[in-house]
């Protein structure tokens, strides 16, 4: 069993996922307008907008959509994406990508439960969470 974030935006989804791709290193960006959706099926044909995003990071998906009603759409809240790097320096790399441009609401650095630890909002208003998989030795 695995459990995938589903991410949703306000006509930047695109622009997001190849973001997201850039920072983890993924070359498999798949896209889906909602144009190529079957006009029977009712969803609007809007090219600007994705249905479906996706990319592939090792055995992990990362998926988004743009919202088809503007009106429906509320910014991402309640949660947060966590990932887990191999080291110290991917970890921060990672964490110093994602921040630019967004906010960090806790600077990366050695915590009790993590060699390095962080949380910040992307440009984008996507809740992180970067962490270095193992436990200081210190424990």
């Amino acid at each position: 069993m695995s459990f995938t974030p589903y991410l949703f935006f306000d006509g930047n989804c695109s622009e997001a996922i190849d973001f997201y791709a850039d920072v983890f290193g993924a070359d498999n960006v798949l896209k889906m307008p909602f144009s190529d959706a079957p006009p029977d099926i009712g969803l609007p044909p809007l090219a600007d907008r994705y249905m479906h995003a996706q990319i592939n990071v090792g055995d992990t998906v990362l998926m988004c959509s743009d919202v088809a009603d503007t009106s429906q759409f509320e910014p991402q809240a309640g949660c947060a994406v966590a990932h887990e790097a191999d080291t110290v320096e991917a970890a921060q790399a990672t964490f110093e990508k994602l921040a630019e441009g967004g906010k960090v609401t806790m600077p990366f650095e050695a915590t009790f439960f993590s060699a390095g630890f962080g949380v910040c909002f992307d440009r984008f208003g996507t809740h992180w969470m970067i962490m270095v998989k193992d436990a200081p030795s210190s424990r």
